[in-house]
């Protein structure tokens, strides 16, 4: 059975990218365009989040640092490895500060991507 992954990314076409990819290396992807899909995370039991850090839809309320450290502080969540994905200078932080397992840098390379992912997913 295929590992699933969520993308949650604002950006429609970065979104479709990443989902491209990570569907020919022949994970389950699901993906959204916000983080409502958070509420029904119970529904898409994923292997692994993979989320945009500036969410638009929230404006200055959260960002996908704030949404990891509470995944990550949830006994029931804190299992699902959170990658934080941003062209922010100060990445690595923002991921330490949100307790993501890691952090990815846009622009990205493809076999970043593939390899970050497959490094953080559970075997």
């Amino acid at each position: 059975m295929a590992k699933k992954i969520l993308v949650i990314e604002d950006d429609k076409d970065i979104r479709d990218t990443i989902a491209l990819i990570l569907k020919e290396e022949n994970y389950d992807v699901v993906d959204s365009g916000d983080s409502k899909i958070l509420k029904h995370l119970h529904h898409h039991n994923p292997d692994l989040i993979l989320m945009d850090n500036w969410l638009t839809e929230w404006k200055s309320d959260a960002n996908g640092q704030q949404l990891s450290k509470q995944l990550k502080t949830d006994p029931a969540t804190n299992h699902i490895p959170i990658i934080i994905i941003s062209a922010v200078s100060n990445l690595k932080e923002i991921a330490e500060e949100g307790l993501a397992d890691a952090w990815l840098m846009k622009p990205f390379d493809m076999e970043d991507l593939i390899a970050i992912v497959k490094k953080h997913i559970k075997k």
